[in-house]
């Protein structure tokens, strides 16, 4: 029997997130979209609508459709000299499929696993419970959480079979420098060791400019063919709804390895979920939707920043540069970091915001610290911070 941890971020919002009247902040969306609302944005009213209702619902395209396949593929391949074919793309349902199913088919008893720590719980959980050594790449505040390539030298052994990292990283809203990037896939490379990078908050880099020089490409992007993306259309995209994901890589090997896996376990993704997310990913469709989401997520975290400084007594943090998620810490000025479970429940009783325990649900060492979703509707993040300001100052001080 696989023996495997409780996934404690999920458990708690699954616990918390139907409470009525809630006022959440912890999901890590951009704020949710209807196909309705997807339609709207569109700036070709020729293209058809997203749903072909007359199409008989088959397995459809068992790695998914071409369509699909192939814008995926031309994200990966802008600013690469590289282009990446759809043959190198493999369509899940969702990322968090597209995570475990790679992880069941790449790794095994005898092997040893570097992850990056904080973030989400099945990219060091899963290989352990598939047997794997499982070493943790702290992520550390005074380095404003972007991994150290030091770091991970001492971790590394012999029998290292993968290096997962998450950029932009879940909860602290990191990201990691095209630099560091490119240093990790030379290390890697010397090595042989396959690098995942689980993208799903990508392209949502709100504070980094894409004409900076460390603007972070795509781990896919830097030369490697040993290098796997993962993403799906629920984080950046805002169609959580649809349940679909995607894994890409240079090295059909891998691509080839993991569909041979999935034969025994999801077959194909839903058509329809398919011809939303080719849909929303066309030209004429996904530019308008990020543009809609990186506005979103530029306001937001500014009046979440506010937030912070007009409370820098009580709470405080490493500002997000990308996704969704900025991680805060809470402390009462007389007694210091306050027990992040019972202030989240607390917090959830007395106001309505719901908010994630960052000890509970990223490691013991983030006692004080809660996650923040910001990316949701503004006027939800206003509500929140409004009521939360009011709770704090009247029982932190």
């Amino acid at each position: 029997m696989v023996k495997i941890e409780p996934f404690e971020v999920e458990q708690w919002m699954d616990l918390y997130e139907t409470t009525p009247g809630v006022l959440n902040i912890a999901e890590t969306c951009a704020a949710s979209i209807s196909v309705d609302d997807l339609v709207a944005l569109c700036e070709d009213s020729n293209i058809p609508a997203p749903l072909d209702l007359s199409k008989k619902l088959t397995y459809g395209s068992i790695r998914g459709s071409d369509s699909l396949r192939d814008r995926l593929a031309a994200l990966y391949s802008a600013r690469s000299p590289s282009p990446l074919s759809k043959d190198n793309v493999l369509i899940t349902q969702g990322a968090i499929n597209a995570n475990f199913l790679l992880l069941y088919t790449l790794v095994g008893p005898g092997d040893h696993v570097v992850c990056t720590h904080p973030t989400y719980q099945q990219l060091y959980s899963v290989p352990e419970s598939l047997g794997a050594e499982v070493s943790l790449w702290k992520l550390r505040k005074e380095k404003k959480y972007v991994p150290d390539l030091d770091d991970l030298k001492t971790l590394v052994k012999e029998n290292t079979k993968m290096i997962i990292i998450n950029n932009p990283n879940n909860p602290t809203g990191a990201t990691t420098p095209k630099s560091v990037l490119q240093a990790l896939v030379e290390f890697a490379n010397e090595k042989d060791i396959i690098i995942l990078s689980d993208e799903v908050y990508r392209p949502l880099f709100h504070s980094v400019s894409p004409m900076d020089a460390e603007f972070p490409p795509s781990i896919l992007n830097l030369g490697y063919s040993k290098t796997i993306s993962t993403g799906s259309m629920s984080k950046a995209y805002s169609l959580a709804g649809i349940r679909c994901g995607w894994i890409a890589s240079r090295d059909t090997s891998i691509i080839e390895a993991i569909a041979t896996a999935r034969d025994y376990t999801t077959i194909s993704v839903s058509q329809l979920d398919d011809q939303v997310a080719s849909y929303a990913l066309s030209n004429s469709v996904m530019h308008a939707l990020l543009g809609r989401n990186m506005k979103l997520a530029k306001t937001n975290v500014a009046i979440l920043e506010d937030f912070i400084g007009e409370n820098s007594g009580i709470c405080s943090w490493v500002k997000p540069t990308g996704g969704t998620t900025a991680l805060v810490k809470f402390e009462n000025r007389s007694s210091g970091a306050v027990d992040d479970v019972q202030f989240c429940k607390d917090v959830l009783e007395n106001t309505k915001v719901m908010f994630i325990p960052a000890s509970k649900c990223f490691g013991s060492e983030f006692k004080g610290y809660v996650r923040i979703g910001f990316v949701c509707e503004t006027p939800v993040l206003k509500e929140a911070l409004q009521a939360l300001g009011m709770y704090i100052r009247k029982t932190l001080t």
